[in-house]
């Protein structure tokens, strides 16, 4: 799909300097630029919507797993 957009000269100089570094088009570096903050947009809303449901979880510890967890260490090379 070919499509026209505007964007500061500044940006398009940087742009045309990392695709001559990277060895790609051009289009190439804008598709995977796109394509990178679409998959961040995704992630960031995967992580509100756990973030919104755990909302809803009651996170206080529990003591008995805390104490296993606290002898298992005790017990290992780590402490």
């Amino acid at each position: 799909m070919k499509t026209a957009v505007s964007i500061p000269d500044a940006l398009f100089e940087e742009a045309e300097r990392q695709a001559k570094k990277d060895r790609v088009s051009r289009s190439q570096l804008y598709a995977d630029a796109l394509a990178a903050h679409l998959k961040d947009r995704r992630e960031a809303g995967l992580t509100e919507a756990m973030n919104r449901a755990l909302d809803g979880i009651d996170q206080t510890p529990d003591r008995g797993v805390q104490e296993a967890g606290r002898r298992t260490f005790q017990r290992s090379e780590w402490k």
